[in-house]
């Protein structure tokens, strides 16, 4: 059985070609039963299995928000890879590494089919480990020139400002711009995409700060009492998700608005399966005075995409 540490899986994952494998697994499907979901006395286990013809896989994830006192990152996690006609071992890829490149490669599908095309301001609310990749796959999915970061504590903002200035590829050969802002209002009206990647249980993006064009990624907010938008924001967009199972059940910014009456399931318009098979369609060419939000809970099809490119490749 071989052992992928997670820098080997960071190496051993492309950007786009790992945005192009969650495509054509979104099209093609595998078995996802709804993860299990643990609540343990001071943090979440989650268990996550898959499968298709080839492989079997199973994400073991813990998440531990008070993980940041003690230096570690909040989610942590481990991936094993089975052999789906033997069940015999394959590989025990790092979870954490892996979750955190099929998350932003995830919301990059999404950005493909739901941001303008000519979308060129990010925002990234939030600066903590998922942050760094999430607007490095926005940068390469969509011609972004300028980058603010917002979080709740200033000097992490201005690190990951520091770090992403130094390590993002130009855009059509001239430096991508980035810095730490303070003025999360005036940043959202600001930017072409809002990212959020945060553990918060308030909203961070408000309906009435929203313009015409904008696409919010919504990546945090993995429980129902958890959000990151406020009821007006997903009045206003066109509402998308990455699986409906899952975003219907477990996403605060999905769930709260549809208990208390603001969006019906209806206005969910379509998942990532529905896109990727072309049975709905995002943003039409053109389309410059739509809102849409996508919501990201996760699934345990990225993680089996991600596992198995990731092997292909190491």
């Amino acid at each position: 059985m071989r052992t992928l540490s997670a820098a080997e899986v960071d190496a051993a994952l492309d950007d786009l070609a790992l945005v192009d494998r969650l495509k054509a697994m979104f099209e093609a499907g595998c078995e996802t039963p709804l993860r299990h979901h643990h609540t343990l006395p001071d943090g979440t286990l989650l268990l996550m299995p898959a499968w298709n013809e080839r492989h079997i896989g199973i994400k073991l994830v813990t998440v531990f928000p008070g993980n940041a006192r003690r230096a570690l990152p909040s989610v942590l996690g481990q991936y094993m890879l089975l052999e789906g006609t033997s069940g015999r071992s394959v590989a025990l890829l790092d979870g954490t590494m892996l979750t955190r490149r099929r998350t932003a490669c995830a919301s990059g599908l999404a950005a493909r089919y739901l941001a303008s095309t000519s979308a060129s301001r990010l925002l990234m609310i939030g600066a903590g480990s998922l942050a760094p990749h999430l607007v490095r796959v926005h940068c390469k999915v969509r011609p972004i020139r300028e980058v603010a970061i917002w979080g709740r504590r200033p000097e992490a903002a201005e690190a990951l400002a520091r770090e992403l200035s130094a390590t993002l590829p130009p855009a059509l050969g001239r430096p991508v711009a980035v810095r730490a802002v303070a003025d999360r209002e005036a940043s959202v009206a600001w930017a072409d995409i809002v990212s959020c990647a945060t553990l918060s249980k308030e909203p961070l993006v408000e309906g009435d700060w929203l313009r015409e064009g904008q696409h919010v990624d919504l990546v945090g907010a993995y429980t129902p009492e958890m959000r990151e938008s406020d009821d007006k924001a997903v009045w206003r967009a066109r509402v998308y998700v990455d699986t409906r199972p899952g975003a219907l059940k477990e996403g605060g910014d999905i769930v709260q608005p549809l208990r208390n009456g603001t969006i019906e399931e209806d206005d969910v318009i379509a998942d990532l399966f529905e896109l990727a098979r072309g049975e709905q369609t995002g943003r039409l060419p053109g389309d410059t005075a739509s809102i849409t939000l996508f919501k990201s809970v996760g699934t345990a099809l990225e993680d089996l995409a991600a596992a198995e490119l990731a092997v292909e490749n190491a």
